[in-house]
C-alpha cells in the first residue's frame, strides 16, 4: 500500500509539471525572448527553468506558482549574463542624475507598464543588430560566438583555425565598433 500512494504522489507531481509546462510554457517563452539575443538562447533558459521545476521535492508548497517561474526564469536570464567573462553588456554603460545603468538594465526591463522604456528598449536591440551587421564577417563572427553563444576564445580559435590573438583583436575591434555605434543611443538616454 506505501508504494502505491508513493506512485500516485509521483503521478500527481508529474500530472502538475505537464499542466504547468502546458499553462506557462509559451507565456514564458514570451517573456525571455526579449531579453535575450535569440530564441535558440530562450529555450534553453526555459529548459532550465523546467529541470528546475521538475526537480523541485515540494512543488505542492509554491503558494504562487506564476510567480516563483517569473522569478526563476529572471534569474536564469542574469545568470546567463554573468557567464560572460570578457568584455560584454555590462560594459555598455552610460550615467545620468541618478546613477550608472548599463546597456545590460535596459535590455532587460520588465516594465510593461510603461510603453517609452518598452519602446526604448525594443530600439537598443534594434540599433545592436544593426550594428553587428556593419561589422566585417570575421570580427561579427567573433563577437557573436563569444557573447552572445557564450563560446570561450579560445575555441573559437580552434574552430577557425587562428591564433587565439587573432581571435581577441578581430573581438576587441568589434566592441569598439559597437561603442561607437551605440553613442547615439547613449546620448538619447543622458539627455
Amino acid at each position: 500500500m506505501d508504494v502505491e500512494v508513493i506512485d500516485m504522489s509521483e503521478r500527481e507531481k508529474e500530472s502538475l509539471i505537464a499542466q504547468t509546462v502546458r499553462n506557462y510554457g509559451g507565456k514564458l517563452l514570451s517573456f525571455i525572448r526579449p531579453k535575450v539575443n535569440n530564441t535558440e538562447d530562450a529555450e534553453d533558459i526555459l529548459q532550465e527553468v523546467w529541470y528546475q521545476f521538475s526537480n523541485l521535492t515540494n512543488i505542492s508548497e509554491i503558494v504562487n506558482l506564476s510567480g516563483w517561474l517569473y522569478t526563476v526564469s529572471r534569474n536564469k536570464i542574469t545568470d546567463s549574463y554573468r557567464k560572460k567573462k570578457t568584455e560584454n553588456l555590462e560594459d555598455f554603460t552610460f550615467e545620468n542624475d541618478d546613477g550608472t545603468f548599463s546597456i545590460k538594465d535596459i535590455l532587460l526591463l520588465d516594465d510593461s507598464e510603461n510603453p517609452e522604456l518598452l519602446a526604448f528598449r525594443e530600439e537598443v536591440w534594434k540599433e545592436l543588430f544593426r550594428a553587428l551587421e556593419e561589422l566585417p564577417e570575421k570580427q561579427r563572427l567573433a563577437f557573436v560566438e563569444s557573447e552572445i553563444e557564450g563560446k570561450k576564445l579560445q575555441e573559437i580559435a580552434d574552430e577557425q583555425g587562428e591564433n587565439i590573438k587573432t581571435i581577441i583583436s578581430r573581438k576587441n575591434y568589434a566592441v569598439k565598433h559597437l561603442r561607437k555605434r551605440m553613442a547615439i543611443l547613449y546620448k538619447d538616454l543622458n539627455e
